[in-house]
């Protein structure tokens, strides 16, 4: 498969979900967001999610969301597309910031379940469109029940698919068989939202990942997905294996943000792991823990 076709998707087929680095003072350091960004988008992503859940957007200012998806837009250009996380537990608000993502310049838009509220599936199905409808950008639907409370049920997902503006589905509640019945019943473009569960995914029609692990090894999962898109799931599962440890150390030890700051931190793209309470950074033990998982997978940090 061309490299073309391999990115011919609405959001590409590797989308970093990215932190949101911060100052030692805890303010939102634009300048390392945009470098980053531009890393990130060098070593092989398609897009970036601004503000989601490992952006920390719960404790991001309206006003440094709105700044964040400006900056990430202007430094990448149109190399890759900027989505911004704009959902939240409140319609009102969510459609707002839809709003500001889309003054801002933003390619598209993250919509999460609402969360805490449980809502009923009509009640998610509400606001998502409510949210869509707010702003001309295509969007992503964002489906975590462990952080929501509530799954968007496969049923809910094949009506979402019918409005116009919603092309994208992040899944991250680990039910194979309701993904199998989404990818069967709609044209969405499916991604993991769990990183350890691409390869899986993808061989049933996923795309791709909307990943945290791929701060730390963007060429590898790159290198995976393209492998199974061509169909050489020889080569992807290799990957796959080789990426494990990696996953691993980012995703199962602690909250996922604060894992990869550290690690960005000790690779040097990151002066610092300073993450905002509620997230406190990690302790020698935790630090320990994910040292191993790295070293397992070859990488070393003094």
């Amino acid at each position: 498969m061309a490299d073309s076709d391999i990115r011919s998707y609405t959001f590409g087929t590797l989308v970093t979900a990215m932190v949101t680095p911060f100052t030692n003072d805890g303010d939102v350091d634009y300048q390392k967001s945009a470098e980053l960004a531009s890393k990130l988008v060098d070593d092989g992503n398609d897009a970036l999610v601004i503000s989601g859940t490992t952006g920390e957007t719960s404790t991001l200012e309206d006003d440094e969301k709105e700044k964040l998806f400006r900056v990430i837009v202007e430094a990448v250009g149109d190399r890759a597309k900027v989505i911004a996380g704009t959902g939240t537990n409140h319609t009102s608000h969510s459609i707002e910031m839809a709003k500001r993502a889309a003054k801002a310049g933003a390619h598209g838009q993250l919509i999460v379940t609402p969360y805490y509220n449980k809502p009923s599936q009509a009640g998610i199905q509400a606001h998502i469109e409510a949210v869509a409808d707010a702003a001309d950008l295509p969007v992503m639907v964002y489906d975590i029940p462990g952080r929501a409370g509530v799954p968007i049920l496969p049923e809910t997902m094949i009506r979402l698919a019918d409005h116009s503006r919603i092309v994208a589905l992040k899944d991250a509640k680990a039910d194979f068989a309701a993904v199998t019945k989404v990818l069967a019943n709609t044209d969405l473009d499916v991604y993991s939202g769990d990183d350890g569960l691409t390869l899986p995914w993808m061989a049933a029609g996923a795309v791709g990942l909307v990943s945290v692990s791929a701060h730390v090894a963007t060429r590898q999962f790159r290198a995976m997905i393209d492998a199974a898109l061509a169909g050489d799931f020889a080569t992807a599962r290799t990957l796959h294996f080789e990426l494990d440890p990696v996953v691993r150390a980012v995703m199962t030890h602690i909250q996922g943000a604060v894992a990869a700051k550290q690690v960005l931190k000790w690779q040097g793209v990151l002066p610092n792991s300073v993450v905002r309470l509620p997230l406190v950074e990690p302790g020698e033990a935790e630090i320990e823990t994910i040292r191993e998982d790295l070293a397992e997978a070859g990488l070393v940090y003094a």
